[in-house]
């Protein structure tokens, strides 16, 4: 049992730094943890898959040994990693759908705080942030993650591909 305390499935740090590490392998290094909080998630990617990860998140909750850079996350901090990942990034959505224009993203919403002048469901939240990222022309695939939902779709993109994307990379050993 973890002695850390979470809201949500705390499976879902775990799934995610799996599906990094499945879909991209070496491929990736410096990954920014978008309105990360504690820092859970990047202590797994840190610890258990190698991964240079930090959190991006103006809070500063991050637990002992967890890097964190203190600010607001902005899309022009995007050049600076291989890998955006906004799970249930919250005020930061707006951000990360702007960085994944950038950078290679997996974007995990829970709220509307993409389109403040409606209201959105999951399922149409998707759909809204999808028409966005394809309307700029980067590709866009729907994953579910191994965490209790109803928030576990991920929305995977790439902005190089331009409408190819990466097969999952195979693990070794």
């Amino acid at each position: 049992m973890s002695r850390h305390r979470f809201h949500g499935d705390p499976a879902r740090f775990d799934a995610v730094a799996h599906f990094v590490d499945d879909r991209y392998g070496s491929s990736v290094t410096f990954i920014a943890d978008v309105a990360g909080g504690q820092g859970m998630l990047t202590r797994i990617l840190r610890k258990q898959h190698n991964y240079d990860a930090e959190v991006v998140d103006p809070r500063g909750w991050a637990l002992r040994g967890v890097p964190v850079r203190q600010e607001a996350f902005t899309s022009e901090l995007a050049t600076f990693y291989d890998l955006v990942i906004g799970l249930h990034p919250d005020e930061a959505l707006p951000a990360v759908i702007e960085a994944a224009l950038l950078r290679p993203a997996i974007i995990v919403p829970c709220c509307n705080f993409f389109d403040r002048t409606r209201r959105l469901g999951r399922d149409d939240l998707l759909e809204a942030i999808e028409r966005r990222l394809t309307n700029e022309r980067v590709c866009v695939q729907r994953q579910t993650l191994d965490f209790c939902g109803p928030f576990n779709i991920a929305l995977v993109t790439d902005p190089a591909q331009l409408g190819r994307f990466l097969p999952i990379a195979g693990r070794s050993g």
